[in-house]
C-alpha cells in the first residue's frame, strides 16, 4: 500500500510539472486575463455603453436574440446579411447560405437589400459548386434589380460553368447595356463566345462521326444478310416466331466483348476493311487445360490452319507441357447448342465457309471454336457420348 501511495504521489508531481509546461492554447493572457474575462457576459461588471460585435462577440449575439423580436423585419435582414457576409469572408459558405436565407425569409421588403441577399447567396453557392442554384438566384435578383451588375456577372458566370454558352452571353448583353465599359462583362462575353464556337464546332464533328457509324454499321448489317450469317445475343435458342431480321439488328447493336473478362478482347468487334472483307473477333477455347486464344480480326477469307501455323509454328504455349498441341494434330470443333451437336472442320476450311453453315450461330458478336488435339486420351472422353458431324 505504502509502494502504491508512492508511485500516486510520483504521478502527481509528472502532472502537476507538466502542467505547468503546457499552456492552453485558448486560455486568457497573463497580463490581461481580468480584461478578457470581463468581456464575458456571465461576469461583466457593467455593460458597455456601445457593443462592438468584433470586440464582444457573445454579448452583440445574446443581445440580438433577446431584442430580435423588437426589431423591424429591415433590422433582422440587415442583421443576417452581416452575419452571412462574415461567414462568406471566412470561406465559410454553407453557413453563410443559411444567414442569407433567414434574411431573405424576413420579407422586409427592400428591393435593393433583396437583391443583394439574393446575389450574396449566389456567389456562396457559386464557391461550392451549386451552379444550378447559384443561377437561379442570380436570375431572382435580376427581376428585380434588371441593372444589378453583380447579378449580370454572376449569371454570366454560371452559364459558362453549366455550359450553356448562349445563356451566358445573353447574360453579357444584358450586363452590357447597362454598363457598356464594364471589363469582366466584355471579358466573360468574349469568353462564352469563344467556348460556343469550340463547342459548335465538336457538335458538327461528333454528328459527321455519328453518322460514319451510322453508315458503317448499315453496310455491316447489310453484308451480314448477304453473307447469310445467323446472330444470336446468347447461347439460348431463338424463339419461334421471333424474327430473324430484327434479331440481327439487335445483335448489331452490341457486337463488343464485353462480359469475356479478357482485356485483350474488350471492345473489338466484326468491321469491313476498305476492300469490303469482313473480319471478326474470334475465341479458340481449349478445355483440355481450360486455356483460350482470343484473335481480334479473323479475316472472312483466312482458313484456321493458316492461323494454327503462327500459334502453333516454332512455339508452343507454355501450358502444353505435353507437347503436343502441333499444327498436324489438331482439331476444330464447333457447337450447335440448341441441337447439342458437334461439327468437325477441317482446318483448311475458311472462316466464312464456316459462318454461312447453317448450324452456326454468332453468339454475343464473337464466333468460338474448339481446339483438341486428334486421337489424344482426352479427344477420346471429350467426344465420348456426343453426337458428332463433320463440315
Amino acid at each position: 500500500m505504502a509502494s502504491s501511495a508512492l508511485q500516486n504521489d510520483s504521478d502527481d508531481e509528472d502532472f502537476g510539472e507538466a502542467f505547468k509546461r503546457y499552456k492552453y492554447k485558448n486560455a486568457f493572457s497573463e497580463d490581461k486575463w481580468e480584461q478578457e474575462f470581463d468581456k464575458i457576459p456571465m461576469f461583466m461588471k457593467t455593460a458597455p455603453e456601445e457593443i462592438d460585435p468584433m470586440e464582444y462577440p457573445e454579448l452583440a449575439c445574446l443581445q440580438a436574440i433577446i431584442h430580435d423580436e423588437d426589431r423591424s423585419p429591415e433590422e433582422q435582414a440587415k442583421s443576417l446579411k452581416d452575419e452571412g457576409n462574415a461567414f462568406f469572408k471566412e470561406k465559410n459558405y454553407l453557413k453563410a447560405i443559411v444567414a442569407y436565407t433567414a434574411a431573405l425569409k424576413r420579407n422586409c421588403g427592400d428591393q435593393e437589400l433583396d437583391t443583394v441577399l439574393l446575389t450574396n447567396r449566389a456567389a456562396a453557392h457559386f464557391h461550392i459548386g451549386n451552379m444550378r442554384s447559384a443561377l437561379n438566384d442570380t436570375t431572382a435578383a435580376k427581376k428585380i434589380k434588371p441593372k444589378h451588375l453583380k447579378a449580370l456577372i454572376r449569371g454570366a458566370q454560371c452559364c459558362i460553368e453549366l455550359c450553356n454558352f448562349v445563356a451566358a452571353i445573353q447574360w453579357c448583353e444584358d450586363g452590357l447595356n447597362a454598363h457598356p465599359s464594364d471589363k469582366k462583362l466584355q471579358e466573360l462575353r468574349a469568353a462564352a463566345d469563344k467556348q460556343k464556337r469550340a463547342a459548335d464546332r465538336d457538335s458538327r464533328k461528333a454528328k459527321v462521326k455519328e453518322k460514319k457509324l451510322h453508315n458503317e454499321k448499315e453496310a455491316l448489317m447489310a453484308a451480314i444478310k448477304e453473307r447469310g450469317i445467323k446472330l444470336r445475343q446468347s447461347a439460348k435458342p431463338r424463339q419461334s416466331g421471333s424474327d430473324e431480321d430484327e434479331e440481327t439488328s439487335d445483335m448489331l447493336a452490341n457486337l463488343s466483348l464485353d462480359g469475356l473478362n479478357s482485356h485483350e478482347a474488350t471492345g473489338a468487334q466484326v468491321f469491313l476493311d476498305e476492300h469490303g472483307s469482313m473480319h471478326w473477333p474470334v475465341l479458340f477455347l481449349y478445355p483440355e487445360h481450360q486455356q483460350s486464344d482470343f484473335i481480334s480480326a479473323f479475316s472472312e477469307s483466312s482458313s484456321f490452319s493458316e492461323h494454327f501455323a503462327v500459334m502453333f509454328g516454332e512455339e508452343l504455349p507454355p501450358w502444353d507441357v505435353d507437347r503436343k498441341y502441333h499444327l498436324q494434330n489438331l482439331q476444330v470443333f464447333f457447337e450447335d447448342e440448341e441441337t447439342e451437336v458437334l461439327y468437325k472442320l477441317n482446318p483448311e476450311t475458311t472462316l466464312l465457309c464456316v459462318l454461312q453453315h447453317k448450324r452456326f450461330f454468332v453468339k454475343a458478336g464473337t464466333p468460338n471454336f474448339i481446339i483438341l488435339v486428334n486421337g489424344s486420351p482426352f479427344y477420346k472422353q471429350y467426344l465420348t457420348g456426343r453426337k458428332i458431324r463433320t463440315l
